[in-house]
């Protein structure tokens, strides 16, 4: 992935973060483990689809390793995936090429059911690879679905691209960038929503090993491989699963005392998601952690208390406040079946 000189735009950091920007660093590794968690989820999508991955390091990206190893399991057309400045497809890339490669896998031909190397094709890029140059482009109109873990500071134009052009899609970013104009717009209309398996605490990343990188949450592993946890990633998708089709099951009733209204909304704030009242057919104040739990057959997202697009008065702004202190992000919702 590329690197970028403004770390994670406008979202919170954390010291893990901090550190990484302090450094010109952008650059993260996601966990084998990781990917086959998620992706177990949507097996059913990828069958005679083109894949691509456009923020890797090929052949030390997990993403081409998971997709590669299970080709014929997923019953995949063809796998792509592109690097940054890399022209080497041996290691972890330092950007100090001024072109970049892709490569192209169309299955196991020996029927050893492995990837080898005389079956994967390497191409030279003309430019360096970055994902918004032209014939980068030209292989994502080849794809069906995009999975990959995007640079963070380039999540925002990353997604408008994939939107753009019409891609299925599975990615890597910050949970705080809900609140971002055109993403929040996105999930509030169901075009876009978190994936299955992350849904709290935060994640290991693995780093190249030229990253100077010295923070809490870094570690060299007994191989001399590198790690870094990061804190609020969670997985966006446009490809349904079954479980976020499952009701929140909701056990409290609604009293003015324990949930009050904002001063500048007609809402009632609730800090935690299980304690959404199941009674109540007014507007109600979540945290965006919400999302992790969201059903868009039980609830209808309305707005958030950030400054992003809106069309219904009343529920927009930049920030909603109880006696008059300003609380966390908030999303706004109303439950589509309240009980009686």
């Amino acid at each position: 992935m590329k690197p970028s000189e403004n770390f994670m735009e406008t979202q919170p950091l954390n010291r893990d973060m901090i550190a990484a920007k302090a450094s010109k660093k952008d650059e993260f590794y996601t966990q084998l483990s990781d990917i086959e968690k998620e992706l177990r989820h949507y097996t059913k999508h990828f069958k005679n689809k083109t894949v691509l991955c456009n923020c890797d390091d090929p052949k030390v990206s997990n993403f081409f390793h998971y997709f590669s190893h299970n080709f014929e399991k997923l019953k995949l057309k063809k796998l792509i995936t592109t690097c940054y400045k890399n022209c080497d497809a041996d290691l972890f890339s330092q950007h100090t090429a001024e072109r970049g490669i892709y490569l192209e896998y169309y299955g196991d031909k020996n029927d050893n059911r492995v990837p080898d190397p005389d079956e994967i094709g390497i191409h030279k890029l003309k430019g360096d690879g970055d994902f918004r140059s032209e014939e980068c482009i030209k292989l994502l109109k080849q794809a069906d679905i995009v999975v990959t873990n995007p640079p963070f500071s380039l999540f925002r134009e990353y997604l408008a691209q994939l939107v753009k052009y019409k891609k299925k899609f599975l990615i890597i970013g910050n949970m705080n960038a809900v609140t971002y104009k055109g993403i929040f717009t996105l999930i509030r209309d169901n075009k876009l929503w978190f994936g299955a398996s992350i849904h709290s605490g935060d994640r290991e990343f693995g780093i190249p090993d030229h990253y100077p990188l010295e923070a809490a949450g870094y570690r060299v592993d007994d191989a001399g491989k590198k790690f870094i946890r990061v804190k609020g990633v969670r997985w966006y998708t446009n490809m349904d699963y079954h479980e976020r089709h499952e009701d929140l099951i909701l056990v409290k009733s609604y009293n003015p005392k324990d949930y009050p209204k904002y001063d500048n909304y007609d809402a009632i704030e609730v800090n935690a998601t299980k304690d959404i009242p199941q009674d109540y057919d007014g507007v109600i104040g979540v945290p965006i952690t919400f999302l992790d739990k969201y059903n868009p057959e039980q609830f209808q997202i309305l707005g958030c208390n950030r400054d992003v697009d809106q069309d219904q008065k009343g529920i927009y702004g930049r920030g909603s406040h109880l006696s008059g202190r300003e609380t966390f992000k908030r999303l706004f919702i109303r439950s589509r079946k309240p009980s009686k």
